[in-house]
């Protein structure tokens, strides 16, 4: 059973007032708190600091916001001692001391300049670009460093479009002071889809951030899904000859080259068994660089093509006509040959993930994670009594989890994922696959 404490509402103020008296009255006062616990960064030896003026100054940087016009806010709590306007300070392990600007604290919007803060107060300084959310402010001549928070991965991704051409000059920049605000969401571009993503705790993270670009820095985009990046490989072991040959009058082009390819565990392996000379060595890296280009577009739908083995065993050359561009395009055509037989397939990603979630959706959630091609592997308890689910699932049945988790467990279920290797995608879904990807 829950019983209120107290009842109000921020958003119309109603009760702040009792609540701001409440915590004066029955928190903690700043020196009845436990000596806070960090590293001298001189030592690296255990070090403490009483919330208490007459210690050395310490301060942890908890907060940072990003203003278009002052630029970076950074909200400071101090641990310990006092600081004011003008006094030095390093940055977390730093030997290079730097000077605080105008401390001021804050009342609603209102920015209280003030000379001097002390232990348990809680300022704010501007125009310190070196700081940021999780650092520690010290005194030179006594530094400390406290425990950085944990920031957690992000658990789903959007794909971000500018939706003008001056919106797509300005996203960059105001992501990445946003970052610095929030560095628990991050940004990847896709440089195989060409897509900019956005990683974020929940789509109510993602709208959050999506919503500052545009109230902070007047840049507006739209969310969509991320692309899957898909693999191609081939199934069976085959032999392919490939012949380049041109003539135009002068010099011509002429490669020959017989190649096998086959299945293997590595990314790509490249071998030759050449006797005899048919094809010179000092052609032998042309074949290979040939097949290095041709496997970035595979022959289904153009996925990078994967855990390939060629092996260069036989061909012809011209004494005159020959060149590296020549065998490049022997070994591109021997490929091409080659898939007509060797059974080339796609590969998915394939995600492992700690799905965290409590006794009674234990089961819901494991039948979900069947239903999504997915594969339970164990069981364990979390340190607060939860079940923890260790499975492995293909990214494209996983992209919207967070939603779907939240909605199976009443909003209390949490995982984290990470990449783990590429699996055949089935035959009956391949189709779906390369026509998807095609749009």
């Amino acid at each position: 059973e829950i019983t209120p404490v107290l009842l109000g509402s921020a958003t119309k103020n109603i009760g702040i007032t009792n609540l701001l008296e409440m915590l004066l009255a029955f928190l903690p006062k700043p020196d009845e708190l436990k000596p806070l616990k960090g590293i001298n960064p001189k030592t690296d030896e255990a070090a403490s600091r009483k919330t208490i003026a007459d210690e050395p100054f310490s301060g942890y940087v908890f907060k940072t916001v990003i203003d278009p016009f002052v630029g970076a806010i950074n909200y400071i709590k101090i641990n310990s001692g006092i600081l004011k306007s003008g006094q030095e300070f390093v940055v977390d392990d730093s030997n290079k001391a730097e000077k605080i600007g105008a401390l001021f604290i804050l009342s609603g919007k209102k920015q209280l300049a003030v000379d001097e803060v002390m232990a348990g107060d809680i300022c704010a300084v501007s125009k310190l670009d070196s700081i940021y959310t999780g650092q520690t402010l010290s005194d030179p001549r006594n530094p400390i460093i406290y425990p950085k928070v944990e920031v957690l991965k992000p658990t789903i991704y959007k794909a971000l479009t500018p939706k003008s051409r001056q919106d797509e000059d300005k996203i960059s920049n105001a992501l990445t002071r946003l970052n610095i605000e929030d560095p628990s969401f991050e940004t990847i571009r896709n440089k195989e889809t060409n897509q900019l993503l956005i990683g974020g705790l929940g789509m109510t993270h993602i709208n959050y951030i999506v919503e500052r670009m545009k109230s902070v820095f007047k840049v507006e985009v739209t969310l969509n899904e991320p692309k899957v990046v898909y693999r191609e490989t081939i199934k069976k072991k085959v032999e392919a000859e490939g012949k380049h040959k041109k003539q135009s009058g002068g010099a011509g082009q002429f490669g020959h080259v017989f190649i096998r390819f086959e299945p293997s565990k590595e990314l790509f392996e490249f071998d030759e068994e050449v006797f005899g000379g048919s094809v010179p060595k000092n052609y032998f890296p042309a074949v290979e660089k040939g097949l290095v280009e041709t496997f970035e577009k595979g022959p289904l739908a153009g996925f990078p093509v994967i855990n390939v083995k060629a092996t260069l065993f036989d061909g012809s050359y011209h004494s005159v006509d020959s060149n590296e561009i020549s065998f490049k395009m022997a070994a591109l055509l021997a490929f091409r040959k080659a898939c007509e037989t060797a059974e080339p397939t796609i590969l998915e990603p394939i995600l492992k993930m700690e799905i965290e979630v409590k006794e009674q959706y234990v089961g819901d959630v494991m039948g979900d994670m069947n239903k999504r091609r997915g594969k339970v592997l164990g069981m364990k308890q979390s340190e607060d009594g939860n079940q923890i689910i260790e499975a492995e699932a293909p990214e494209a049945e996983v992209l919207s989890y967070t939603i779907d988790l939240k909605a199976m467990t009443q909003g209390s279920g949490s995982f984290q994922r990470e990449f783990v290797r590429y699996e055949e995608v089935p035959q009956h879904l391949i189709k779906g696959v390369i026509e998807k990807y095609k749009e």
